[in-house]
């Protein structure tokens, strides 16, 4: 028998059309099991009350969804069901929900439930007094406070929030607070991926433990691993010290932080601050480690103590600190300020050492030892090292010495504009009475050339002097009074017979050029700075809504 091609066509469309109806039909709203089935025109007109018996719920199945209650309105018309009592939703094996009210449509596939709303998942709960569920787009939402519990990262509570199942990642808005047994999160915003335990935080945020409290407006946080990196206005108060930066990293496990850019730590215990563009922090050893541009500020009452060099390291307990500045260190105050290879501050004793790195010989057979160097006022003094002493009480200097090649000068001011008093000798001792020198001692193979004058200011004569030591008395940065002990030689001459060649002692080098005179001073020889892009997280984008316009 031979069918035309238009006949054939048609019996083709008829197929399809009853399987696509049947198809349609088959994900309508479907009545499994119910024990009681009435109806009630006055109240629910053109709908099917259906009422569980003593022995099974009322179940209703729709596309892969089961529901159980105890009652049920069902509009057949307009595929859509009321369920009330001990309502029960289950989603293969990736979503049960209960609660005392569900309302869901077969078309659109939004359930919205109410009272006791819990939903789990196979990593965790969410409960609220209400819930939307989107099964189309996977999506649970509350919108009046609700409470996620996380088995590992702890229960985070806010006022609004949605859950993308698809990708688990729950957006939390508003009043959020993370709860952990180590810390408690609290945000404007948070984006949590449920699997990595991934936080995303916007907006101002504190993580606070019994150990720190970390502020920032922008960061992420690992709550499975407790790793954390936080950018714009970020802080962490850790113990007695406070650290700002551009960008901070930490981590809890091994009690460490780092941060990068415009960084500031503050020790709130011993009054001192600490700048630079790199540093790392640990805790459980109580260190610091800081780079580019370092810069250590010893707060003091009226006069601040400024350490600058290539690395900072402060270790030790607030009790016992101990602060290493190395290579190219400087050190300034308002009437001291010293230069050498490395400088040791220990805070407990008051002590500073001014020491230079062992290094490899230099080529230049004529080149000069740069011996670390100490201003204060008009004097200038070198030696191997250089060690200060500090009344930890008063804040005031108390005492210097000066070790090995110890070269004491200060500049002629009264006459000769290129004549210095020159004091030279194996080692110095001074004392310090407000913060300015008063008495030196030059101990051992002592030299001197000195600049006298009568009291009308006028240049009795110039001296030069050998002797076994000498001690100097001074007042206003002013020699009173000088005594050599057991003197070798010595000679007075007249200002026109001095010869010139004797007018430096050996090894007389005027450094005056390199004395920071200013903070800003103390990188003037610092190579160009270039700080790095702070990258890694992106920028805040509003929360989407969760319904659609239709």
């Amino acid at each position: 028998m031979k069918i035309n091609k238009p006949t054939y066509l048609i019996v083709i469309l008829i197929i399809l059309f009853s399987s696509f109806t049947y198809s349609q039909e088959r994900r309508r709203i479907q009545i499994d099991t119910s024990g009681f089935i009435t109806k009630n025109e006055a109240d629910y007109p053109g709908a099917t009350i259906l009422t569980r018996d003593d022995m099974n719920q009322v179940k209703i199945s729709h596309d892969g969804v089961i529901l159980w209650c105890d009652q049920a309105i069902h509009y057949s018309a307009q595929d859509f069901i009321e369920a009330y009592g001990n309502v029960k939703i289950n989603q293969g094996d990736t979503i049960n929900m209960t609660s005392k009210y569900v309302e869901y449509s077969g078309k659109t596939q939004l359930a919205f439930a109410s009272g006791d709303v819990i939903m789990k998942d196979p990593t965790s709960t969410i409960t609220s007094d209400t819930l939307y569920f989107d099964r189309i787009k996977q999506q649970a939402f509350y919108r009046n406070n609700g409470k996620v519990i996380k088995d590992s990262s702890g229960t985070i509570t806010s006022k609004r929030g949605v859950y993308y199942m698809e990708i688990q990642k729950y957006q939390f808005v508003d009043s959020v607070k993370l709860v952990n047994p180590e810390y408690v999160i609290d945000s404007d915003r948070l984006d949590f991926f449920s699997e990595l335990g991934h936080a995303f935080l916007f907006g101002p945020t504190t993580i606070t433990s019994e150990t720190s409290k970390i502020y920032c407006e922008r960061g992420f946080y690992d709550t499975n691993n407790d790793i954390g990196y936080f950018v714009r206005n970020s802080k962490i108060d850790y113990d007695d010290r406070v650290i700002e930066g551009d960008s901070l990293y930490f981590d809890r496990n091994k009690s460490f932080a780092s941060a990068t850019n415009n960084i500031k730590i503050t020790d709130t215990i011993n009054k001192a601050v600490v700048t630079g563009h790199y540093a790392e922090v640990f805790r459980e050893k109580d260190s610091l480690f800081i780079t580019k541009r370092a810069l250590a500020i010893t707060v003091q009452e009226n006069d601040s103590i400024y350490m600058h060099s290539d690395t900072l390291m402060v270790t030790g307990k607030p009790e016992n600190r101990i602060t290493r500045a190395y290579y190219n260190a400087k050190i300034y105050k308002t009437d001291l300020s010293g230069k050498a290879d490395s400088i040791h501050v220990d805070h407990k004793k008051g002590l500073t050492q001014l020491i230079n790195l062992q290094r490899l010989a230099s080529t230049d057979a004529f080149s000069t030892k740069r011996y670390p160097i100490l201003w204060n006022i008009g004097n200038q003094m070198t030696g191997d090292s250089i060690h200060i002493q500090s009344n930890i009480e008063t804040e005031q200097l108390d005492s210097l010495k000066v070790f090995n090649n110890a070269f004491l000068i200060s500049k002629d001011t009264v006459g000769d504009a290129n004549g210095f008093d020159q004091i030279k000798g194996q080692k110095l001792f001074g004392l310090f009475r407000d913060n300015e020198l008063y008495n030196v001692d030059i101990i051992k193979n002592a030299e001197k050339i000195y600049y006298s004058y009568n009291e009308k200011q006028e240049l009795v004569g110039i001296d030069k002097s050998k002797s076994g030591n000498i001690n100097i008395k001074l007042s206003n940065n002013n020699i009173d009074e000088m005594r050599l002990l057991q003197q070798v030689d010595g000679t007075i001459f007249p200002e026109e017979d001095f010869p010139l060649k004797d007018s430096k002692l050996r090894g007389f080098v005027w450094r005056d050029d390199e004395r920071p005179k200013s903070v800003d001073d103390l990188f003037k020889d610092d190579p160009p700075l270039t700080l790095p892009v702070i990258k890694g997280l992106k920028a805040y984008i509003p929360q989407e809504d969760f319904f659609d316009d239709d």
